[in-house]
C-alpha cells in the first residue's frame, strides 16, 4: 500500500488513513516523505499505543488522531492528497457511502484492500460471523463486489489505476489522473 501511495503523490503530500489502527502505515509514509497525516478510528483502544509508536518513530507532532465514525460527522474529515482504507471496506454494511467519502476526500489516489470474492473468502468470513453473532455483538464482517467499490469511487471522479488479487484480500489504486 505504502508503494502505491509514493508512486501517486509528490515529496510534501498529506495521508488520510480511515480505520488505521496503531497508525504504522502512517508511521512509513511520513518517514518516506509525507508532510502529515489524520488517522480517523472508531475503536480508542488503539490510542496509547498508537501515541507511543509516534513518539518513538518522531513524528508526533505531523499526527492528527481522531476517534468516531467518518460517516457519522463527513465535514470533519479534510481532503488529503492520498487517502487510505486498509481492510476496513469489510467492516462495514454499506460500503458505497464510506468509498464514495473516502473518494471525495481523496485529492491525488484513493488505495485501499478489503476481501475478494471467491467462495472461500465469502464462506470464511460467514463462519467467521457466527462468532460475534453468538456473541451478541453488533460487529460482523462483509465481502463486497469489487465493482461496488470501483463504481462508487467513479462517481467521485476517481478512476482504477491498479488492481492487486490475492488469496483473501485485494488491493485498489484509485486515482484522479489514472
Amino acid at each position: 500500500m505504502a508503494d502505491a501511495v509514493r508512486h501517486r503523490t509528490k515529496e510534501g503530500f498529506t495521508v488520510l488513513e480511515i480505520g488505521g489502527g496503531i497508525g504504522a502505515l502512517q508511521i512509513e509514509l511520513l518517514r518516506d516523505g509525507a508532510s502529515s497525516a489524520t488517522n480517523v478510528e472508531l475503536s480508542r483502544s488503539y490510542e496509547d499505543v498508537a501515541r507511543e509508536l509516534l513518539v518513538e518513530a518522531g513524528v508526533a507532532e505531523r499526527v492528527e488522531r481522531r476517534v468516531g465514525d467518518v460517516l457519522a460527522d463527513p465535514s470533519s474529515v479534510a481532503p488529503a492528497d492520498a487517502v487510505i482504507l486498509q481492510r476496513v471496506v469489510c467492516c462495514y454494511p454499506h460500503a458505497e457511502g464510506l468509498v464514495r467519502l473516502a473518494a471525495q476526500r481523496a485529492r491525488r489516489v484513493l488505495v485501499l484492500t478489503f476481501p475478494c470474492r471467491p467462495m472461500v473468502t465469502r464462506a470464511a468470513i460467514a463462519l467467521a460471523n457466527v462468532w460475534p453473532r453468538l456473541r451478541g455483538w453488533k460487529f460482523r464482517a462483509y465481502v463486497h463486489p469489487t465493482h461496488v467499490v470501483v463504481t462508487a469511487a467513479a462517481g467521485e471522479g476517481l478512476a482504477l489505476a491498479e488492481r492487486r488479487v490475492g488469496l483473501v484480500w485485494q488491493m485498489l489504486v484509485l486515482a484522479r489522473d489514472a
